[in-house]
């Protein structure tokens, strides 16, 4: 073991004596190499953010991976038992929809329906579909003129719900989900809302399908919660207080109620379902799922992935034939060195391992200026068009990235100097006769 690990200290320090030596030769093999080790790591890297994009978009909307959605229909005591159930709880958080207006009263508002503000056309009365087929709802609009008010969906909210869907602020703050209740109801609207109230300057009266009276809401922030149309999140104890809490949730408005928990929440998932079936739910109506969105989509990126790395490996290639051309020329040249250190007592084994280890060593380097060369190029990148693809802010260099690009480096430097390695170790000592 000794003697082996002498055998390769002595490698290594001889073929960095002969990188040094011939230093042209080495940067001609590392810019051959370069393309080919920098497409390997801007692939995996590539590979890496996109995943994280496309996942932190998924979130968005659905939830993190692991999240327990329930789905509940809003009939009977549905709403009542869940908010009692839920209410002070940090790992679970209901959510409630109903549709409201902001703007003058007695009008119809600009996006009647709560279509976003910036498609003309295409809006018209909500509709709502049974068996019988489908037929408007009455939000109490039918026969108002026109107005300066914008529609939207009212999302209330039990607890902080950003631990299940990681919405990226935009302006202001959060809801505060501590103290009492507000009587003037707090909004967070999304990106879609705020466009509209942007482009409309309309008075802040809401109202609320169900509502005795018209509130005043207070606007504190903006999100972007990766929705379509215009919405606000409200805390749920703010809208009862003028809301009854049968009329907080209208399926019309969104999927009816929706409960969103922890992995580690089985017991609120129990008590939950207990107390809905007891309240007279029936149990096919209380439907349960978990987020499962990377391995619905591990598939489609891993073929994608192997398609890019492909098309990279031919690039590398490329490079591997550039090693392998100067390697060549090297030990011809080297023929009498390498002959009389075979003369002297130098063992076939050593003499194909200081020329492997050039390769490597080369092959090390070459990653390690493609591995900052990709550093610095998502830093740029970053920094030039970060602000128009908010999923990427905070992105960081993958270490997955660098760890392809140093396989890359030493499969390229085995690949390059095997064939030159065992012809330095082929070269007979007689050569040394002829120099």
């Amino acid at each position: 073991m000794i003697r082996l690990s002498g055998r390769l200290r002595a490698s290594l320090i001889i073929g960095g004596q002969g990188i040094r030596a011939r230093k042209l030769r080495t940067f001609l093999s590392m810019v051959s190499l370069f393309l080919g080790v920098l497409a390997v790591v801007v692939v995996q890297a590539g590979a890496e953010i996109a995943n994280r994009a496309m996942l932190a978009d998924v979130e968005l909307s659905q939830g993190k991976d692991g999240t327990r959605q329930m789905y509940l229909s809003p009939e009977g005591q549905t709403v009542p038992v869940a908010l009692e159930v839920l209410k002070g709880r940090t790992d679970s958080v209901a959510m409630t929809s109903a549709s409201a207006i902001i703007g003058e009263p007695g009008v119809k508002p600009i996006n009647e329906g709560g279509g976003p503000i910036d498609q003309p056309g295409g809006y018209g009365p909500r509709m709502t579909c049974d068996e019988s087929g489908c037929y408007p709802v009455d939000d109490g609009n039918a026969g108002a003129p026109q107005g300066q008010a914008v529609q939207l969906e009212l999302i209330g909210l039990t607890g902080d719900i950003r631990q299940f869907r990681p919405f990226r602020p935009s302006q202001g703050r959060w809801l505060d989900f501590g103290g009492e209740p507000s009587l003037a109801p707090r909004l967070v609207l999304n990106e879609h809302a705020a466009k509209a109230f942007t482009q409309y300057h309309v008075p802040a009266e809401m109202r609320v399908q169900g509502a005795t009276v018209n509130p005043t809401p207070q606007i504190i922030g903006v999100v972007d919660d990766g929705g379509y149309q215009p919405a606000a999140y409200v805390r749920s104890d703010e809208m009862l207080n003028w809301l009854p809490v049968t009329s907080v949730s209208d399926s019309n408005s969104g999927p009816g109620l929706q409960v969103l928990m922890t992995p580690a929440a089985t017991e609120v998932e129990h008590i939950l379902r207990a107390r809905l079936t007891a309240a007279g739910t029936p149990e096919d109506r209380i439907r349960v799922n978990t987020v499962e969105t990377l391995e619905r989509m591990s598939t489609e990126l891993a073929i994608m992935r192997w398609i890019f790395l492909g098309m990279a490996a031919l690039v590398l290639l490329i490079g591997v034939a550039g090693i392998l051309n100067v390697g060549l020329a090297t030990v011809g040249e080297r023929i009498e060195e390498f002959a009389l250190r075979r003369a002297v007592g130098t063992p076939r084994l050593l003499l194909a391992g200081i020329v492997l280890a050039e390769t490597l060593l080369t092959g090390l380097l070459t990653a390690a200026l493609a591995i900052g060369a990709g550093v610095v190029g998502l830093k740029l990148a970053l920094t030039m068009f970060g602000s128009r693809f908010p999923s990427l802010e905070g992105v960081a260099f993958p270490w997955q990235a660098g760890v392809a690009g140093v396989v890359a480096g030493l499969v390229a430097g085995i690949l390059g100097g095997l064939i030159p390695a065992l012809r330095a170790a082929r070269i007979p000592i007689a050569t040394v006769m002829r120099a």
